[in-house]
């Protein structure tokens, strides 16, 4: 609850902070002065956004230009007038140019063609016509590999390499008549708390059929989340279609696991006659609600904290740009506001992890429980 207060002060505060900035940029284009080379905004959502390359830092090389530090990922298009392509994202050079009649939209691009913004953003992949135009009548579909989807992947393998070789050194007797060595000492204690404060409280003794899968859901989750703290990697928990997914999973485990008990109290709750119509359709609406509400937490949570960090960040080049010395003034404060996020996002992690892998017990622990006289019930689980 304090870390959530925390998090809601500092966006209050750098909502204010970036009012300012914003209203000053716009005082300035007015006037016809120089426009900071700092786009706050750029940086911000060129970062929570998902992407086709893997952006780590920008620098000025002796020429004066900007060159930026890059991992170009492969571009796959298909369209049914052009049919399929395949080339690399660096061939689009940033978005300022075209190659094989398509282009990528920049901030820019969408500001000067006055692009509906319900059909068009920015590192959309659109295809254009001879004189770099865009050409609304050619379709594009895009199965390209990009930042979100790579780091997926490997989180994924990353995963399964853990724990295939953890199970080998189960498997050769290794940790079995022994205290846990290396790795096994480390995600053994966490796998036994899963098991004992997660999957049994909330499901009884039908814990084993489901640990497999909080297991799974717990560590894949902690790993997009601790590998998404590394500068340069994408912030996939932080992206609503990855969350969605998992709470669309969650959702059909949930329903899989229901019974007659469940749903009778769904359509006809024990309730006095009168209260049934208003509280089936509320009831109804909680078979909905409780996957987008694992949906919602894992990703505003995870977004906020990305957002919060490159803004402290940016708050230096912003001040910096409106006078040096109140940047360089600035820098101490926004760079140990940086370090206290961060290492409160470290915790938020693991937090996210639990509370996501929680709930989802609870759900299904919900789902198949008997009556409320029945010897087996379950004990409440208390989220904070």
């Amino acid at each position: 609850m304090r870390i959530a207060c925390v998090k809601c002060l500092l966006v209050g505060v750098l909502s204010f902070f970036s009012c300012i900035a914003f209203g000053q940029g716009q005082s300035e284009k007015g006037e016809g002065t120089k426009k900071s080379s700092f786009d706050a905004n750029e940086v911000i959502f060129g970062h929570v956004l998902d992407a086709h390359e893997f952006h780590f830092f920008s620098y000025k090389g002796k020429d004066g230009k900007e060159h930026a530090v890059i991992l170009s990922l492969p571009v796959i298009l298909y369209s049914p007038q052009k049919g399929f392509s395949f080339f690399m994202s660096s061939k689009f050079h940033h978005g300022e140019e075209s190659y094989k009649g398509y282009s990528t939209l920049t901030d820019e691009k969408l500001h000067e063609l006055k692009l509906d913004p319900k059909k068009y953003h920015a590192g959309q992949i659109v295809a254009v016509n001879d004189s770099g135009e865009l050409d609304s009548s050619v379709e594009v579909y895009d199965f390209s590999l990009t930042r979100n989807v790579v780091q997926m992947i490997l989180a994924l393998a990353l995963l399964v390499w853990v724990m295939l070789s953890i199970a080998k050194k189960y498997k050769n007797g290794e940790g079995v008549n022994s205290a846990p060595k290396g790795s096994q000492s480390l995600l053994e204690p966490v796998v036994i708390f899963i098991k004992d404060e997660v999957a049994k409280p909330n499901l009884g003794h039908k814990y084993q059929k489901y640990l497999p899968y909080l297991l799974t859901v717990f560590f894949f989750i902690l790993i997009n989340n601790l590998v998404g703290l590394i500068p340069g990697t994408a912030n996939v928990t932080g992206n609503i279609a990855f969350t969605m997914v998992l709470a669309f999973i969650s959702f059909v485990v949930i329903l899989f696991s229901s019974n007659k008990h469940y749903w009778g109290h769904i359509i006809n709750p024990p309730v006095p006659i009168g209260v049934k119509p208003i509280l089936i359709p509320v009831e109804i609406l909680g078979i909905f609600t409780k996957p987008f509400a694992l949906m919602i937490r894992l990703f505003a949570n995870m977004l906020a904290g990305h957002i919060i960090i490159i803004s402290l960040v940016s708050l230096i080049f912003i001040f910096g740009a409106l006078n040096k010395a109140i940047g360089w003034g600035f820098s101490p404060l926004s760079v140990a506001f940086v370090i206290f996020i961060y290492l409160i996002e470290f915790l938020i992690a693991f937090l996210q992890a639990y509370i996501f892998t929680t709930l989802t017990a609870v759900f299904v622990g919900q789902a198949f429980e008997g009556s409320h006289d029945d010897t087996d019930h379950h004990e409440d689980a208390v989220i904070v």
